[in-house]
């Protein structure tokens, strides 16, 4: 019974949080329509705070961001709309949009057929969303091998045995995809630069010789950790070593 109660009492404020959430971000809208992008952004951060944060949320918060003509905020925003909702197509052009505002003009490494197949279709989804789909096909390739099972004609058995495998082949793609996502989501971590020029170094320490400068806005891939250095690679493959604090991991 006590259990019951905890559990009530945890979905009711989980729904409190919801409707608040909800109550906010339409004041936080109201307040962009009406100009107040400061005051805007606030409300959208508070929802942020409370760990509610959408994609439309992140989105809402760029465009606040890029009315204020701040590059790195806006561009950090967008990227983490995308996070969330890959297919969220407002805050990927405007995400190409933002990034002309940068002073830095990094040409990325020509890609393999994988990577572009990968990138254009796979990536398409999140990693949660591959594992509904692999969900999806594991009862889809049950129910047929039940049907094989239980059917008496020769031909239906046919039917269902070669759907149910196919089937079954399915479940195993999406399961290798979704694994593979994962890891990569995992694994790869990236932020925005935050201050407005910053000196690469080739070694963690305060001494060592600068090897190139990036500047706000500028996506780069983290490596390595030291102290309060971060190892850093851009998309041409250059690397290097900058101070924490001049960056946002998204």
């Amino acid at each position: 019974m006590r259990k019951l109660v905890i559990y009530l009492f945890l979905l009711v404020s989980i729904s409190t949080f919801a409707q608040n959430a909800n109550d906010i971000f339409l004041s936080a809208n109201s307040l962009y329509k009406e100009g107040k992008y400061e005051e805007a952004i606030k409300l959208y951060e508070q929802i942020e705070d409370e760990n509610l944060a959408s994609s439309e949320v992140y989105y809402n918060l760029a465009n606040c961001y890029y009315k204020l003509h701040k590059i790195a905020p806006t561009i950090y925003n967008y990227e983490k709309a995308l996070q969330l909702n890959p297919l969220n197509e407002d805050a990927k052009n405007n995400l190409i949009i933002a990034k002309r505002l940068t002073l830095d003009r990094i040409e990325a490494l020509p890609k393999s057929v994988v990577q572009k197949f990968n990138e254009n279709y796979l990536q398409k989804f999140t990693y949660n969303t591959w594992a509904v789909i692999t969900i999806v096909f594991s009862f889809i390739a049950s129910i047929l091998f039940l049907l094989f099972y239980f059917a008496y004609t020769p031909s239906k058995k046919r039917t269902y045995f070669t759907t149910s495998i196919i089937s079954f082949l399915l479940l195993l793609t999406c399961l290798i995809i979704t694994y593979t996502q994962y890891n990569q989501s995992k694994n790869n971590i990236e932020a925005i630069i935050y201050t407005e020029e910053v000196s690469v170094t080739n070694e963690p320490t305060e001494n060592s010789n600068e090897i190139f400068i990036l500047h706000e806005g500028t996506k780069v891939k983290i490596l390595d950790s030291v102290d309060n250095w971060k190892k850093i690679k851009l998309v041409d493959g250059k690397v290097g070593w900058i101070k924490t604090k001049t960056l946002q991991e998204l």
